[in-house]
């Protein structure tokens, strides 16, 4: 939002702060220059699930209107007909003010490169190096929302509502006078008329980061290895709080929103508790779950330790907690891994820590593919730490990728992804899935205690990459074939976090530089 003209963030803006000024939120800015960001965003493709993106518009239109305010950037929509243009187009503020700006914000979808390309059309800069020239052809959104729903695993829409926040998320619907439970940081809810006065009930103390350093809880297993490799803990950090909501009796909103969390809300148990709280009260209870709620309880990707040989066999080890998995859940992944590591053998090992889940981007059969790409290529004598080395990876699902870094720090990305859709939306994805590997490979983790609680309760904390330190991506995509569409953005994932773990010289602890990623 905007307090008398300039950015802040609302969340930790009180609102005693407010008296006398003036407030402009999303719906305040004048249409025309709200369509011209949401139909800027679409086109780039730099909104997927469209949580993060009204914020986004407000803080990057604030640029807009601060170089109005000093006889830069324009305000409003583009000079109508006629009117004096002698000075030729406003160049607008450089891209590396435009990534400054977005330091408040996380976007875990597009992995900021497409919202950059399109902050940059907005404002009136040429296009940036690699810029999609689909981006400006007429799309069909239908096919769009097909190749998103293939991406990020549920139904999902594109198109300018989504940037502008109005696609339907998960507490959008709840009736007006319905209860509100939050956690209560023992296990239950509290219940009250409001949010607020379910939070003051509650009486949680806001929790912050933790001097504790990183652990890897899983032990590599014994061998005489090649190529070694232990992970941390990782929080999925998608940006839409779990909440849901339910009438006595009824069906449960899904929490899904307008995206599935990359996997992370799959078991969500905030819809079976809207319904019992429902079926207690006698009254329609909408479930929230603030931030921390999320880091504390929600599921998380589980460290693993492996070992591999150059002919690709090995083990790898997965760190289980509370209670473990389902023998299903265990039978699937152990099932994707066999199509994408045939060598290497699954074991199970408990460890104390927060719950972990399958269901999250990728988990286990990336860590086995990365495992045995960079093991065929140190076979091959490929050398660690070299640029430009490709490193491919076919996904349980058919997606292809071949990713490879530069010399420069950029990253080449290729995909194949059967039938395309929507070019936009595949590239959309790519590029954040590339932001998501290079995160887990270089910079991201969270602190857990002895007793297996979570201590890194703040974004910051969490070590994902901020706009202004990730670099340049170049994805081509494949057009030959009549494959049918699949998944090709999680192939993309694991492509690139082998060429960055090849790149960096394969250390055998991820994350590889905590304290180059601003860190700890």
């Amino acid at each position: 939002m905007w307090v008398d003209g300039s950015p802040r963030v609302a969340c930790v803006t009180p609102v005693r702060r407010l008296r006398g000024r003036e407030v402009t939120t999303l719906d305040g800015l004048p249409d025309p220059v709200r369509r011209r960001w949401a139909d800027a965003l679409v086109a780039s493709g730099g909104s997927q699930c469209g949580f993060c993106t009204p914020g986004i518009v407000m803080r990057l239109a604030a640029l807009e209107s601060a170089g109005a305010r000093s006889g830069g950037a324009r305000s409003g929509p583009p000079p109508a007909p006629g009117a004096d243009a002698t000075a030729g187009p406003d160049p607008g503020p450089p891209p590396d003010k435009i990534a400054a700006s977005l330091v408040a914000h996380l976007c875990r979808c597009t992995g900021w490169q497409t919202i950059e390309e399109a902050a940059m059309s907005a404002l009136g800069r040429p296009p940036a190096l690699g810029e999609a020239d689909g981006h400006h052809r007429a799309r069909d959104l239908e096919a769009a929302a097909a190749r998103a729903a293939l991406e990020g695993g549920v139904p999902q829409q594109v198109g300018p509502e989504v940037v502008l926040g109005r696609p339907g998320f998960a507490d959008d619907s709840r009736p007006a006078d319905s209860l509100v439970a939050v956690p209560d940081g023992r296990g239950g809810y509290v219940v009250g008329e409001s949010v607020a006065a379910a939070r003051a009930g509650a009486g949680k103390v806001q929790g912050r980061s933790t001097s504790l350093p990183l652990e890897h809880p899983v032990a590599v297993p014994p061998g005489r290895w090649d190529l070694v490799l232990a992970t941390t803990w990782l929080e999925p950090a998608y940006v839409e709080p779990d909440a849901s909501w339910a009438t006595p009796g009824g069906e449960p909103a899904s929490p899904y929103g307008n995206g599935g969390a990359f996997g992370g809300k799959l078991h969500s148990p905030v819809g079976a508790d809207a319904r019992r709280l429902a079926d207690e009260h006698g009254r329609p209870v909408g479930v929230l779950w603030s931030r921390e709620d999320v880091v504390r309880m929600g599921p998380k990707r589980p460290p693993v330790a492996g070992g591999i040989a150059t002919d690709g066999t090995g083990v790898l080890r997965v760190g289980c907690s509370r209670g473990g998995v389902t023998t299903e859940a265990w039978a699937s992944v152990t099932s994707m891994v066999a199509r994408v590591a045939p060598g290497l053998v699954l074991e199970q090992v408990p460890v104390a820590g927060p719950p972990v889940s399958f269901d999250l981007r990728a988990a286990v059969w990336a860590e086995a593919a990365v495992l045995t790409a960079c093991a065929r290529e140190v076979g091959r004598g490929g050398t660690a730490g070299g640029d430009d080395i490709p490193v491919q990876v076919t996904a349980p699902g058919g997606g292809r990728a071949v990713a490879s870094c530069r010399a420069d720090g950029s990253v080449h990305v290729v995909v194949d992804a059967g039938t395309v859709l929507d070019e936009v939306v595949l590239r959309s994805y790519a590029i954040g899935a590339t932001h998501q590997a290079l995160g887990w490979v270089r910079s991201e983790g969270i602190a857990v205690d002895s007793e297996g609680a979570v201590r890194d309760l703040t974004v910051r904390s969490f070590g994902i990459l901020q706009a202004r330190a990730m670099p340049h991506v170049e994805v081509t995509i494949l057009h030959g074939g009549a494959r049918p569409p699949v998944n090709g953005s999680d192939a993309v994932f694991a492509a690139v976090a082998a060429a960055r773990w090849l790149a960096d010289g394969l250390p055998p602890r991820w994350p590889t530089d905590r304290i180059g990623a601003g860190r700890r």
